[in-house]
């Protein structure tokens, strides 16, 4: 299972993007921060509102150099039927990758074996392939796309400020902390 500050394995999988299915691998990526969105399954509740949220605030994503990636272990043909079917999944203008043998799933630790699908998380991914935000939880909870957006934020900035921390609820703008010299009580 792949932790924290560690780089993600190579992945080379089909995704429905831009009207077709083609072949989506991790080296397209290079030099991009990747948002992983894992979600159960296409044709669901929750999924489409995380999705639509994404879709909403994908050029933000993209104006800080990071792609977003949706990932579940629907085909992408699958993908697709749901793209030509769904008002709301026609908004999504980002890669949806299809990993129906549950691989990249496994690496991450989130692969419900007995069902098949995922379970409902996020991971942020750096330039230079490592992992460096997880959140995984129950798949019946929503996420929040705009705290993602704040996460991924303050990802870059601590990648670039060696020696800064970013405290809790922290914003681009806000005060920073620097361990052994700054004391948490006073921000």
């Amino acid at each position: 299972m792949i932790k924290i500050n560690q780089e993600i394995p190579n992945f080379d999988l089909d995704a429905f993007h831009n009207e077709k299915i083609q072949k989506t691998k991790m080296e397209d990526y290079k030099g991009k921060w990747l948002v992983l969105l894992f979600y159960p399954a296409d044709f669901t509740f929750i999924c489409p509102t995380e999705l639509q949220e994404a879709a909403n605030l994908h050029e933000k994503f993209k104006e800080l150099n990071a792609e977003i990636l949706s990932v579940s272990t629907d085909t992408a043909f699958v993908h697709k039927a749901w793209h030509d079917t769904s008002p709301t999944i026609k908004q999504i203008q980002y890669p949806m990758l299809a990993d129906p043998t549950g691989s990249l799933g496994k690496e991450f630790g989130i692969y419900i074996e007995d069902e098949g699908v995922f379970q409902r998380a996020t991971a942020i991914v750096n330039p230079e392939g490592k992992l460096v935000f997880m959140e995984v939880h129950d798949n019946s909870i929503g996420r929040n796309m705009e705290e993602n957006l704040r996460k991924l934020e303050a990802a870059i900035f601590v990648s670039k400020n060696d020696g800064l921390v970013c405290p809790a609820s922290w914003t681009p703008g806000k005060e920073t902390l620097k361990p052994g010299v700054d004391l948490v009580g006073k921000i």
